[in-house]
């Protein structure tokens, strides 16, 4: 994957991650939250957050001190 795709990519898991806090924060406050549902939404947030840090590791180069 060449940096343009990565970045897209990365712009695009970050919104799903955001709209994931949302919905989580949605879920919460309805008062009658799914702990099902909220175990989920929890769990592929943190999908989305290790995929994400592997995207980004890819973009930044690795410098040797």
């Amino acid at each position: 994957m060449d940096d343009s795709l990565i970045a897209k990519r990365l712009e695009m898991l970050r919104l799903e991650h955001r709209d994931l806090d949302s919905a989580i924060a949605a879920l919460i406050d309805s008062g009658s939250a799914d702990q099902l549902q909220l175990a989920r939404f929890k769990k592929r947030k943190l999908r989305l957050r290790d995929e994400i840090a592997l995207f980004e590791d890819q973009l930044i180069p690795d410098i040797i001190a």
